[in-house]
């Protein structure tokens, strides 16, 4: 119960609106659940004689259900909506011992608002701020659970991924993440952008508890995966647009690569550059699947019109950066889930999926370079790692790596992980 009390007294003292404002509600029962997980017994953790993360406060994006708690997605257009039970990846991490401390703030409806709209802002909870630079940036969307694991206040915390929500936030404030591949974990009771793309994914301290984190957010077990050797490891590297990185990152890249290469691991390269249409699944999907979710929901507004005419009607409050995505998704989408342009992404990202899969199905990992949505596009794994060494900013440097096998991609992490923390002499 400690750790529960102590990230209670942080939460207080540095999550909120005069400070970091990454915490936008706490669970009033966290107390009663620590006391009630640190007497529960184990049950189907995985682990001999304890359960995975037993007593662990945990952060939760706040477009994900918590039962008697708000889910939002950052929205005043949603802010009666109290969640009637638990999401699945919720009642899993609770199954395995998890304290739910409380929601986090984001980035308005995961990011897909509007293009101009910061990382890290809504009309709920105004501005997320870094919590090691005031010069940093937040990112987005995942933007308070990264922040509340930066800070300390917790050392686990929940957000979800659409493309980039959780693996490019957690980089960018210094944090290890996962998107594991579309699909494994249940996209239940979480507000979605579009069900083909989104995923909720795990973000920690250190890789390690990034994979007992995912472990226990899964219906079914999922193996202890063991660190690679690395010189067994083959590992490319995504060359696409890595001229958009400043000197100090591509310096930094270099050097891992080249550290790499002396213990024995096979560099290549690959070039697989942005997925232009993934936009075009969002926007054809986030209408009818948001839909789907509110029609169950405790929200008074159950449909994306309803939405849009509330921001309209309160363009002081609602307006600020435009809403230039729900409005596309609203007026753009003749035909719904019928659309021929929508039907016709769809069957090119069939054709695409294994294209890209049989380019790098003999790597372990890819290293992300500059920017690329491919691994978001086709629905593959990916993690973010961090090392020791620190941007100008004081944030430690990572990596985004991605793969075709998840358990080969995270063997992979946590044995460049081990590299970049200076856990071997090179």
């Amino acid at each position: 119960m400690h750790r529960t009390q102590k990230a209670l007294r942080q939460a207080e003292r540095i999550g909120g609106p005069d400070a970091l404002n990454c915490i936008a509600e706490i669970n009033e029962n966290a107390l009663e659940e620590a006391h009630y997980q640190g007497r529960k017994p184990s049950e189907g953790s995985g682990l001999p004689g304890e359960l995975l993360l037993r007593g662990v406060p945990i952060v939760v994006k706040d477009n994900i259900d918590v039962q008697g708690m708000h889910t939002t997605a950052g929205s005043l257009a949603l802010e009666d909506n109290i969640a009637l039970s638990d999401a699945p990846v919720i009642k899993n991490l609770r199954r395995h011992g998890a304290v739910i401390l409380g929601k986090a703030n984001m980035t308005e409806f995961a990011n897909f608002v509007s293009p101009d709209m910061p990382g890290g802002y809504s009309s709920r909870g105004g501005m997320v701020h870094h919590a090691i630079s005031k010069k940093a940036d937040v990112a987005g969307s995942s933007t308070g659970s990264a922040v509340a694991v930066s800070s300390g206040i917790v050392s686990m915390a929940v957000g979800t991924d659409t493309c980039f929500s959780v693996i490019s936030c957690a980089k960018f404030n210094g944090i290890c993440a996962l998107k594991p591949p579309v699909g494994t974990l249940s996209s239940e009771g979480i507000i979605p952008i579009a069900r083909t793309l989104d995923s909720a994914g795990p973000m920690a301290d250190t890789f390690l508890d990034t994979l007992r984190m995912y472990r226990a957010m899964r219906d079914e077990d999922f193996p202890d995966i063991k660190r690679a050797s690395l010189d067994k490891l083959r590992i490319a590297v995504n060359t696409t647009n890595r001229d958009t990185l400043d000197r100090s990152e591509n310096s930094f890249i270099d050097k891992t690569v080249a550290d790499l290469k002396k213990y024995g691991t096979i560099i290549s390269e690959v070039s697989q550059p942005v997925e232009e249409k993934l936009y075009t699944i969002m926007k054809w999907e986030f209408k009818p699947m948001l839909e789907a979710y509110l029609r169950t929901s405790t929200a008074s507004r159950k449909t994306l019109a309803e939405i849009v005419n509330f921001y309209e009607d309160n363009p002081k409050k609602m307006m600020k950066y435009g809403i230039t995505h729900l409005r596309r998704a609203l007026d753009e989408t003749p035909g719904g889930l019928m659309g021929e342009e929508y039907l016709e992404t769809l069957r090119y990202r069939k054709n695409r999926i294994p294209e890209v899969r049989n380019e790098i199905e003999d790597f372990d990992a890819v290293i992300m370079t500059g920017p690329t949505s491919v691994m978001h596009f086709c629905g593959l794994p990916s993690v973010t790692i961090m090392g020791a060494e620190k941007d100008k900013n004081g944030v430690r440097r990572g990596l985004m790596m991605y793969g075709a096998d998840e358990k080969r991609l995270y063997a992979a992490a946590l044995a460049v992980e081990r590299l970049i923390l200076g856990g071997l002499d090179t």
